[in-house]
């Protein structure tokens, strides 16, 4: 199968098929219709064998989660998911794990109400690369660097569960049959916070996704915005699944490390805390708050309760 048939074959009409994409795979570039009054958000992620996934992965859970890793930092910035480009490398042609790939991003695509509208094809080592791309009321995307003194933290879900799940894929731990379909699901089939992240727009001061681990991706959140922390670990919102299947302390730092969560991150003023449980009811996504922004720039404090916690953020590094 050559380049053009691979993409006529597998990807041409991947995804939701979009009336704002004017032109779309098959030319030069793709042309594309942004709603008036709305800016563009733009983001990228690659995922490379052997340090993002496994060779013997499902190609179909890749599929999956290549568009919902991308979707979720679209869904951190309070857009909307429309259109994904993607970088494809492979070492050679294998129909079977293409179909099985191409089907797993077209399902997770129209999911979310998205078209592929192009990207490229090479030769190489195996690498996935997508822009997604997305819509939002102009000046009104939400971003690390909005968060205040006083302001309250939360997080949405459970955190800790996708690494737990990894480390059943590696052989690491043994797991109830009970927990296990669980904890897989949530390492290879993250789900976007797409609709909560529109709705936090009118409430959040600043948001991101958690990726590499809350205890890591929240300086990001404090060197943007000029602020500091103090989080209650205690707090940190687990499941019954992780709970279940590791001592305490490892469940803690499975949460506060272990990272591929794809939960949002994310702050609120006093003034508009109250209306947060009303806000996010509708989406059924429980939010859980787990501190307060400081002063002191930059500086993580955490706390079990009231007892102050050493602790070693060891998340992951791409260096």
């Amino acid at each position: 199968m050559g380049e053009f048939e691979l993409i006529q074959r597998c990807f041409a009409q991947a995804g939701r098929q979009r009336a704002d994409v004017a032109i779309g795979i098959g030319d030069d570039g793709a042309v594309l219709q942004v709603r008036e009054g709305c800016d563009l958000v733009v983001t990228t992620d690659s995922m490379i064998e052997g340090t993002h996934f496994f060779p013997d992965v499902d190609p179909r859970a890749l599929g999956h989660k290549l568009v919902a890793v991308n979707v979720s930092d679209l869904a951190a910035m309070g857009a909307e998911p429309c259109w994904l480009s993607l970088g494809l490398t492979l070492p050679r042609v294998d129909e079977a794990w293409l179909t099985a790939f191409a089907e797993g991003l077209s399902e997770t695509a129209d999911y979310y109400n998205c078209q592929l509208i192009g990207g490229d094809t090479t030769k190489g080592p195996l690498s996935l690369t997508m822009i997604a791309k997305g819509q939002v009321p102009k000046g009104k995307a939400l971003t690390r660097a909005g968060a205040k003194v006083g302001d309250y933290v939360y997080v949405t879900g459970t955190l800790g569960d996708a690494a737990l799940g990894l480390q059943l894929v590696q052989q690491q731990v043994e797991v109830s049959k009970k927990h296990r379909a669980h904890l897989l699901q949530r390492f290879h089939y993250p789900t976007a916070r797409v609709a909560l992240g529109q709705a936090l727009r009118t409430i959040a001061s600043s948001a991101m996704d958690i990726s590499d681990g809350l205890a890591g991706d929240i300086l990001h959140i404090l060197r943007r915005s000029g602020v500091g922390a103090a989080i209650d670990v205690s707090r940190i919102p687990m499941s019954q699944a992780l709970k279940d299947s590791c001592s305490a302390e490892q469940a803690l730092q499975l949460a506060l490390s272990g990272g591929e969560d794809y939960e949002l991150l994310f702050t609120v003023p006093e003034i508009r805390r109250s209306s947060l449980e009303v806000l996010v009811s509708p989406y059924g996504v429980p939010v859980t708050c787990i501190g307060r922004i400081t002063g002191v720039a930059g500086k993580l404090e955490l706390k079990q309760g009231e007892v102050p916690l050493n602790y070693l953020h060891k998340g992951f590094e791409h260096f």
